[in-house]
């Protein structure tokens, strides 16, 4: 648990300090002094009496009490330190920097859970082992550069990676990205980063704490505590970015089914991303790109001004934002008539508004007040303004700074001339500003910030199913799959509509079932997985002696037990199938069925359970919604239909933890209703 010691130590012991910075305990003790640390720094190393100017201790024994220890010392000697730190010198946080622990082998492992055990005895906080520690306003418990600047308005970073930390504070601070802390979890022995994200949460005070929070995460081994306090925190109006790297290693298993060829950890972690409202990056600038968005007011629409004296960077900046799903309007009319008779000769306001590169100062600012004030349709401004290095551009950059305290519509400062004027840039950041060097890398990243996801309400509505008829199917059922009489009862418990259907295993019972139903009708196996495949599926049967005809020759195939008779229904192919994945509960997945699942894979998943507006999201997300809203004078799918399906599957899944693996394949969709033609359901107990 993350405790006082841990966050801010009356006193602090570098356990395995020494006068070589250029070790991890050198190191951390130097940061320590150059952070002006306020409490008592100690130092034990065995063979000095002094380090870097303090006392040192030879054994740890004869030390004071002490709140936390940051250690640097070999993982085989770590237990006893520890031992002797907790037992008798009141310490109740740690930091282990070493690495040989459960990164490395069995040995390793067994030392790493023996020190948990003994900082769990005394409700201890441990960060690591084999980390880079732990920064914070009270202290640089690190041992590496760069120490950023220090804001309680920066950025809190947690990250399962020393050094993928260290990067990605490289690719922000040059920026002016500034942080409040950074936890380096290491192996995350007792905290990892649900644990500290858990902390933020569970602390969060409004005004005080950050409202910026990045995550490095490698593996999710606590995706509901993630899920709760990710969206917790975004309620609170914080924002979240994340990557979650090795995620193409689960995308090649084999599975027997649509949803299980389709269904990944990697999915599911975009799932419960979106789910929590987290945006999800895929590298470090990126990452940082994001943060830095996150740190200016909040685009409100999607409409974007550029504004630049360069011509390429604002078609490059136009390209990446009109892809994002973000809009370049034109701008005409009297007022930007009045606006382009201010600028030289050549320039343009149509938007992109390309004040030239002779462009100054003054002209910046009657473009950014036009846009402010005259401006209806604009939402945000993209203010591109490099140097070819002939004259400094402090002005430029003064009045950009100036600007952006007094308009109320975001203004972003791509300043791609990092050589140039590395100068100005650097004077324009220590006026607290951020700087996005990249047009492209800031355009992807706007439309991802802009069209990110809310976070699921903290009580989801859930619709209503009879649990006790499921659970009365599910406690008597076998594992393996469900037979079809028994899916009918749990899609009618569920209450998923499917269409009317026998299953019969007489001859003359099938055609009996087959009149009742009505003509036409569609005859399938029961028993082989792949019915197509085998010859089983029988399309349009018009009459009693074709239903003959075909039972005879269906019972005779493979692994056949009985003859599923269903009406022939018309509609567009759709699919929900749900899939439970280690840890993360079951995902639901939908989109439309046929080509577009067995090629194209347009299907979307979420996180159960799921609510209404969860479904909307994931249908009107599909690369095929068109076809869902009718084209081409075809009539739609009833949309609020498909979405029931799938939050009825949410709630299934919910209520019977026990299937593995469910889908409705195909349903079929018209205007008027949303039919489960057929299913498979999957226990595994």
């Amino acid at each position: 648990m993350i405790n006082k010691q841990l966050l801010n130590p009356r006193s602090i012991v570098v356990v395995g300090g020494s006068d070589d910075i250029h070790k991890p305990g050198g190191k951390v003790l130097k940061n320590l002094l150059d952070g002006q640390f306020k409490g008592d720094l100690h130092v034990v190393n065995p063979k000095l009496d002094e380090v870097q100017g303090l006392k040192s201790y030879r054994d740890v024994n004869d030390l004071p009490e002490v709140d936390l220890a940051i250690m640097a010392i070999a993982a085989k000697f770590c237990p006893d330190t520890i031992d002797i730190l907790t037992k008798k010198k009141n310490t109740r946080a740690f930091i282990i920097l070493s690495a040989g622990f459960s990164e490395e082998n069995e040995e390793g492992a067994k030392l790493e859970a023996d020190i948990v055990e003994k900082v769990n005895a005394v409700d201890g906080a441990l960060i690591g082992p084999n980390c880079i520690g732990l920064l914070n306003q009270n202290y640089n418990g690190v041992f590496t550069t760069p120490i950023p600047q220090l804001d309680p308005q920066g950025v809190d970073f947690i990250s399962g990676s020393g050094a993928t930390a260290v990067f990605i504070m490289e690719a922000g601070v040059p920026k002016g990205l500034k942080f409040n802390s950074v936890y380096s979890v290491g192996n995350s022995a007792q905290l990892g980063v649900e644990e500290v994200l858990k902390h933020l949460d569970e602390t969060y005070e409004e005004g005080k704490s950050s409202k910026v929070k990045l995550l490095y995460i490698e593996n999710i081994d606590k995706p509901q505590m993630l899920l709760k306090h990710a969206s917790s925190l975004i309620r609170k109006g914080c924002k979240i970015a994340a990557v979650k790297s090795g995620g193409s290693e689960a995308g090649s298993r084999a599975a027997s089914s649509h949803t299980g060829a389709l269904a990944s950890s990697d999915v599911a972690v975009d799932a419960i991303f979106r789910k929590a409202g987290i945006v999800r990056c895929h590298g470090r600038e990126e990452l940082a790109t994001v943060a830095s968005i996150f740190m200016h007011p909040e685009l409100k629409g999607k409409n974007i001004a550029i504004i630049t004296h360069a011509g390429g960077p604002a078609v490059m900046l136009t390209d990446a934002l009109s892809n994002g799903g973000l809009e370049i309007p034109h701008i005409e009319g009297p007022k930007a008539d009045a606006l382009l008779e201010k600028l030289f000769p050549g320039s343009s306001v149509s938007n992109p508004i390309d004040f030239l590169a002779t462009g100054t100062a003054e002209q910046l600012g009657d473009i950014i007040d036009a846009c402010e004030n005259d401006f209806d349709n604009i939402d945000g401004m993209a203010v591109i303004f490099g140097s070819p290095g002939l004259f400094p551009v402090y002005d430029v950059y003064d009045l950009l700074d100036e600007k952006m305290k007094q308009c109320k519509k975001p203004i972003y400062p791509i300043l791609p001339s990092v050589v140039n004027v590395a100068d100005e840039i650097k004077s324009f950041i220590a006026k607290g500003r951020i700087n996005f060097p990249d047009e492209v890398l800031f355009g992807n990243a706007l439309s991802k910030v802009y069209h990110r996801a809310k976070p699921v309400p903290e009580n989801p509505a859930i619709p209503e199913v009879d649990n006790t008829k499921i659970r009365q199917i599910i406690d008597q059922a076998d594992n393996g799959y469900l037979t079809p009489e028994k899916v009918q009862e749990l899609l009618d418990a569920a209450g998923i509509t499917r269409a009317g259907e026998s299953v019969t295993s007489d001859r003359d019972a099938t055609v009996t079932a087959a009149e009742k139903l009505g003509f036409p009708v569609v005859m399938k196996v029961v028993g082989p997985v792949h019915k197509s495949d085998v010859g089983g599926v029988v399309l349009n049967v018009k009459d009693a002696d074709t239903v003959r005809k075909e039972f005879d020759r269906m019972m005779q195939i493979k692994d056949t037990t009985a003859i599923l008779m269903q009406p022939m229904l018309t509609g567009t192919e759709l699919f929900v199938g749900a899939k439970r994945e280690d840890k993360f509960g079951h995902m639901v997945m939908a989109g439309l069925g046929g080509i577009f699942i067995e090629v194209l894979k347009d299907v979307n998943a979420a996180i159960a359970p799921i609510e209404h507006e969860e479904a909307i999201g994931m249908i009107q997300r599909l690369r095929g919604y068109g076809i869902i809203k009718g084209t081409r004078g075809q009539d739609p799918i009833n949309e609020t239909e498909f979405a029931k399906i799938i939050t009825h599957m949410g709630a299934l899944m919910e209520a019977a933890p026990e299937i593995f693996e469910m889908d409705l394949n195909p349903l079929l969709g018209s205007k008027e209703k949303v039919v489960a033609v057929d299913a498979r359901v999957r226990i595994e107990k």
